[in-house]
């Protein structure tokens, strides 16, 4: 086998040592695969042989020398096959996706084939940290960063926070409720198994409460989100409450799932949801801006209640509007302003660049951002919900009943923002 210098993956080096309970007559007939498999028993063993064929694994050479480590080349290393022989002593790499698996069981939520955060994702997730108690953690999510992740995905934000933002405990935060990928704003996690299980309850339908004390379930009628949206023309009403249940189907390729409003002649399963909404200011470029109060949490609630419901999808959101963006952008516009009656200009604001996504780009971004969230405080009255304490701890009786976090708008949102503000209430 040839020699080749140390690849630029990150890796883990190992001292090898005979195997437990193998004598020293077998010790020398141990191969590579079965001591990795060994020592990295958590690790799927197809995970391990796809790294062995992807020449990830490697023994540095016996004969390397300090001349070659001092020109920056790093020691000499040759790849190893899985049925090569190991010998006791010889110095074994393996990349940090196995290595640091090991670690700590607080790895094993992000999906298995893919690298573990590295220090500046860490550093990045820490830094959308907006508050921090014993029983939750806020964030603010940017745009387009997946919520949930699954096989190919290692950068989803449970993923992240599971290995990032622990704070000392033994687990990482769990979702208590999602955002779609590309949208943005304030994403809610729990901290500890009870606190998950109640915010979970209490989001599953809002303003909801079953428990004997009554100053929690006043905080819980007092819960809200609210949600900014930028949406293609402007809903019939001023305000309103929508309650449009929703179904799940499957488009004619078999594999494509899309939500729809339930038809009542319909057999597939449906699910109740409510959603409050509130224009914020006059039609401006064929758009108006309007903030959304979800009263239950669906897939996809909004972007359905918006686009198929008001029939005023949400800029950037091809899926449910897909054919209504075609017909906006080719469309000649010209609306008034309220005050003078004239035809409305667009306030272009120096140095900005509204090609990024704004309603304004070719491709404008999904308009649609968790600006506010109103919600109990829950590390208040733990021990009173789980039957601890018949009621709240001396210490903690002066903290709020409620929490209340606000959001920036990501900057494509922002753009679009400041160029029609001028009439936004």
């Amino acid at each position: 086998m040839g020699q080749n210098l140390v690849s630029s993956c990150p890796c883990l080096r190992f001292l090898v040592f005979p195997l437990p309970g193998k004598n020293s007559l077998n010790a020398s007939h141990v191969t590579a695969i079965s001591w990795v498999k060994y020592y990295f028993d958590e690790i799927h063993d197809s995970v391990i042989q796809s790294h062995f064929n992807k020449s990830l694994v490697r023994l540095e050479c016996p004969s390397s020398t300090d001349s070659v480590e001092k020109e920056g080349l790093g020691k000499p290393m040759r790849k190893i096959k899985p049925s090569d022989v190991m010998e006791v002593g010889a110095r074994i790499h393996i990349p940090v996706s196995v290595a640091e698996t090991a670690i700590s069981k607080r790895f094993d939520t992000i999906p298995s084939g893919t690298l573990c955060p590295n220090a500046d994702e860490i550093e990045y997730l820490q830094r959308l940290v907006k508050y921090k108690d014993s029983a939750l953690l806020v964030l603010n999510k940017p745009p387009k960063v997946p919520v949930k992740g699954n096989m190919p995905i290692h950068n989803s934000m449970d993923a992240l926070a599971a290995a990032a933002l622990s704070y000392g405990y033994d687990e990482g935060p769990k979702l208590v409720h999602r955002l779609d990928r590309e949208s943005s704003g304030l994403l809610l996690m729990g901290r500890t198994k009870e606190s998950i299980a109640h915010l979970q309850s209490l989001f599953s339908y809002i303003n909801r409460a079953q428990s004997k004390c009554q100053a929690w379930n006043d905080a819980c009628k007092a819960t809200y989100q609210r949600y900014w949206a930028l949406v293609i023309g402007s809903p019939k009403d001023k305000e309103g409450l929508i309650s449009a249940r929703l179904s799940k189907v499957l488009l004619d390729d078999g594999k494509t799932e899309r939500v729809v409003l339930a038809q009542h002649s319909r057999l597939e399963p449906s699910q109740e949801a409510v959603t409050e909404y509130r224009v914020l200011g006059p039609t401006i470029n064929g758009c108006s801006w309007i903030e959304l109060c979800p009263l239950t949490s669906r897939k996809h609630q909004l972007r359905v209640h918006c686009a198929e419901a008001l029939g005023t999808p949400i800029v950037g959101d091809y899926k449910y509007g897909w054919f209504v963006h075609r017909r906006w952008k080719q469309m000649p516009r010209v609306d008034i302003e309220p005050s003078s009656g004239k035809p409305y200009k667009l306030r272009w604001p120096e140095g900005v660049d509204i090609q990024k996504g704004s309603v304004l780009a070719k491709v404008p971004l999904l308009h649609l951002h968790c600006r506010e969230l109103v919600l109990p405080n829950i590390a208040k009255f733990i021990d009173v919900l789980d039957g601890k304490s018949e009621n709240v701890h001396p210490a903690l009786s002066t903290r709020p009943d409620l929490l209340r976090f606000v959001a920036s708008m990501p900057s494509h949102m922002k753009i679009s923002w400041n160029l029609m503000s001028s009439f936004l209430v």
